[in-house]
C-alpha cells in the first residue's frame, strides 16, 4: 500500500506521497493571439464533445457576422472557458488541430508534463464545479490570477503518463457502450414511431382489406374505416382566464417527446391571462411539433398558450393523442411548419388535416389499450437503457477523479 499524504486541500483529502502540492500557474501558461483578420483558419468551438472544428456551411447555435478579432489557437492547448462557469456544461477541453476561436475563451500551453493528465486533473474539477467558489463576478467568472493560484496535487510524469493512457483506454471502452446504447435508444424509439403509425393507420387485423383513402399522405386505410378532418370529431378549447399563484399549470418544458404525458405541473408562474386545460383534454405542442409532445390532461388548471387544445373528443380519446404523434399526421405537419429557429404549425392547418379512424368505439378502445400496453414496455427498454448511460457517465466521473487525486493507483499491467 502506498505512503499517504494530506494534500492540505479539503476536496482532495490524502494524496500518495511523493506528489506535490502546486498552483495551476506551475504547470500552465495562458497565450492570447488575437488575429486582426480572419483568413480561412478553422473555427474551432468548445463542446461537450471537446474541441471541435464548426461546420460553417450548416451552421448551428449562435454564427458572429465575422471572425475577424478571433484568436489564434495552437494545437495542442488547452482551451478554457472561465466565464459562467456555474451554467456552462463543458468548461475544458484539448485542441486537436490549429484553428481561430472567440476571445472569450482562454488558451494554456503546457509548461512540463503531460498534456492528457492535465486535461483530466481540470476535467474532473470541471465535473465537480470545484472552480466555482473561486469566480469573482456576478456571470461567475474566473479572473487568470485566481485560475493561476488555486492548488492541485500532480504526480510524477511517468505516473502522469501512466494515468493518462488507463484513462484514455477505460474512457474510450464507456464511450463506446454509452454510444452502442444511444443507438439502442433512437432504434427503440423509431421501432415505437412505426409501430404507433402502423398500429393507428391500419389498425390490429393483419388479414383485413385495406381501401384507398384518396389522400396521398393518409394512404390506404381498413375497409370501413372513417376519414373526415380532425375539425369533424374536436374542438379547440380557445378559452383563457386569469391564472394565479397555487393552480396548476402545464409548461413545455415538462412535456415528454414521443411518448404521451409529462413529468410534473407547475404552480407557480407568470400571472395574467392563460390557456385553459380542463379534465380529460387533449393537448398538443404547435411550437416546435416535430418533438411530437402531447398529453391528456389529469387536471383542471392552465397551460401555456404554444398548447393546442382538443376537447369535444368525438372517438376514442387515447386513440386520437396517438393518432396525432403518428407519422399521419406529423408528416404533414412538419412539411407545413413556419418558423426556422422555433417552427410553429397553424391551429387550423391541423383541424384541417384528415384523420383516419374506425367505427366501432370498440375497436377504438381495443387498438388504443394495445398500444398503452406496447408503447409502455419499449419505454421501460429505454428508460433502462438510459439509467445504464447514466451510471456509465457516473462511474466515468468518480473513475477519472480516483486516479487524479492518487485515491487509486495504475496498476503494472494496465498503464
Amino acid at each position: 500500500m502506498r505512503k499517504m499524504k494530506d494534500s492540505g486541500i479539503d476536496w482532495i483529502g490524502e494524496v500518495p506521497y511523493n506528489w506535490r502540492v502546486v498552483p495551476i500557474k506551475s504547470f500552465l501558461s495562458k497565450k492570447k493571439e488575437i488575429l486582426e483578420k480572419w483568413t480561412g483558419e478553422n473555427v474551432l468551438s468548445l463542446t461537450m464533445n471537446g474541441v471541435v472544428i464548426r461546420n460553417l456551411e450548416n451552421p448551428s447555435g449562435k454564427m458572429p457576422t465575422t471572425f475577424d478579432g478571433y484568436q489564434k489557437i495552437d494545437k495542442g492547448s488547452l482551451i478554457l472557458c472561465l466565464f459562467d462557469i456555474d451554467v456552462t456544461p463543458r468548461c475544458v477541453g484539448i485542441a486537436y488541430n490549429d484553428g481561430v476561436t472567440s476571445p472569450a475563451y482562454s488558451q494554456y500551453r503546457i509548461i512540463n508534463g503531460n498534456l492528457k493528465f492535465y486535461y483530466y486533473l481540470l476535467l474532473m474539477m470541471d465535473n465537480d464545479k470545484i472552480l466555482l467558489p473561486y469566480s469573482r463576478t456576478l456571470r461567475s467568472t474566473l479572473t487568470d490570477e485566481y485560475f493561476g493560484a488555486v492548488k492541485v496535487v500532480i504526480p510524477p510524469l511517468s505516473e502522469q503518463e501512466k494515468i493518462a493512457q488507463f484513462l484514455d483506454k477505460k474512457i474510450a471502452l464507456i464511450d463506446d457502450i454509452v454510444t452502442d446504447t444511444k443507438t439502442s435508444i433512437e432504434e427503440l424509439k423509431a421501432y415505437k414511431q412505426s409501430l404507433i403509425t402502423e398500429i393507428v393507420t391500419k389498425g390490429l387485423d393483419p388479414t383485413v382489406k385495406l381501401v384507398s383513402s384518396g389522400i396521398e399522405w393518409v394512404g390506404n386505410v381498413p375497409e370501413g374505416w372513417e376519414v373526415v378532418k380532425i375539425k369533424n370529431i374536436s374542438q379547440l378549447r380557445n378559452e383563457k382566464d386569469i391564472y394565479e399563484t397555487g393552480q396548476k399549470f402545464l409548461a413545455l418544458e415538462k412535456m415528454l417527446s414521443y411518448r404521451p404525458g409529462y413529468i410534473d405541473l407547475l404552480t407557480e408562474v407568470e400571472g395574467g391571462y392563460q390557456q385553459v386545460v380542463k379534465i380529460d383534454d387533449v393537448v398538443f405542442s404547435k411550437l416546435r411539433p416535430y418533438l411530437a409532445k402531447v398529453a391528456i390532461s389529469d387536471f383542471e388548471g392552465f397551460g401555456t398558450g404554444e398548447l393546442l387544445v382538443f376537447h369535444n373528443i368525438k372517438i376514442n380519446r387515447k386513440l386520437f393523442m396517438y393518432k396525432l404523434i403518428s407519422e399521419q399526421i406529423l408528416q404533414p405537419v412538419r412539411s407545413s411548419s413556419y418558423g426556422v429557429k422555433m417552427p410553429r404549425v397553424n391551429p387550423d392547418f391541423i383541424m384541417n388535416l384528415l384523420i383516419s379512424f374506425p367505427k366501432s368505439l370498440y375497436e377504438q378502445h381495443i387498438i388504443a389499450d394495445h398500444l398503452d400496453q406496447k408503447t409502455a414496455q419499449i419505454d421501460t427498454l429505454i428508460v433502462e437503457k438510459e439509467n445504464l448511460i447514466r451510471e456509465y457517465e457516473t462511474y466515468k466521473k468518480s473513475m477519472i477523479y480516483e486516479y487524479v487525486t492518487g485515491k487509486k493507483q495504475v496498476g503494472a499491467n494496465e498503464g
